[in-house]
């Protein structure tokens, strides 16, 4: 199963995807780039290290003109035709996926977001500063398939995680990626495994 993560931000979820193909925990799964949309990207740091192949994809244009969500994924989507990709993960992606690659990979665009949808959808530490204000008990983790709705799609797994006395945004953050981590893990394996229908 050939897989590609998109990332935005330092791909402390992505590690954990290298060590486990690197260390033979996730035997049949082979991650063949890497992608950004910001160019400093740590992920993009991260794979290079490992010796995976990278790749960024300005949001602006030759002239400086900002392109449109779907002539980026133009972009996006070639490259994965090309890589033979079955499968795309999203780790801490901060752009909105158009119709152009939900169509081309229908139910094969996994997503890792840090809250227990459909509760608290949106992006990164506005979600957790959510979660603290609203008092909530628990929080934790989904995975689940990209579709057209925002954070809607069909949810393949979730974990929680209780809230402490006196949780600041960062440690629930740490929290949480520790099980975002072994989420997208056992997806992949589920995926690799056919447990996944379509």
């Amino acid at each position: 199963m050939n897989i590609a993560v998109f990332a935005s931000t330092k791909g402390t979820d992505l590690q954990a995807i290298i060590d486990a193909i690197q260390s033979g925990r996730l035997p049949g799964v082979d991650l063949k780039f890497v992608l950004s949309n910001r160019q400093d990207c740590y992920a993009l740091a991260r794979a290079a290290q490992a010796g995976i192949k990278t790749f960024f994809v300005n949001p602006q244009d030759e002239g400086g003109r900002l392109r449109t969500r779907e002539d980026f994924d133009r972009f996006c989507l070639k490259i994965c035709r090309d890589e033979r990709i079955d499968v795309i993960v999203l780790i801490g992606y901060m752009r909105i996926i158009s119709p152009v690659l939900i169509v081309a990979f229908p139910q094969r665009i996994m997503n890792i977001h840090p809250s227990l949808l459909p509760k608290y959808p949106g992006m990164d530490l506005d979600v957790h500063q959510a979660v603290l204000t609203n008092k909530e008990k628990e929080s934790g983790c989904t995975l689940h398939w990209v579709t057209n709705e925002l954070d809607a799609g069909p949810i393949i797994i979730q974990e929680k995680v209780p809230i402490a006395e006196g949780e600041t945004v960062d440690s629930l953050k740490t929290k949480i990626q520790l099980k975002e981590q072994a989420v997208i893990l056992r997806g992949l394996e589920m995926c690799r495994d056919g447990l996944l229908k379509n």
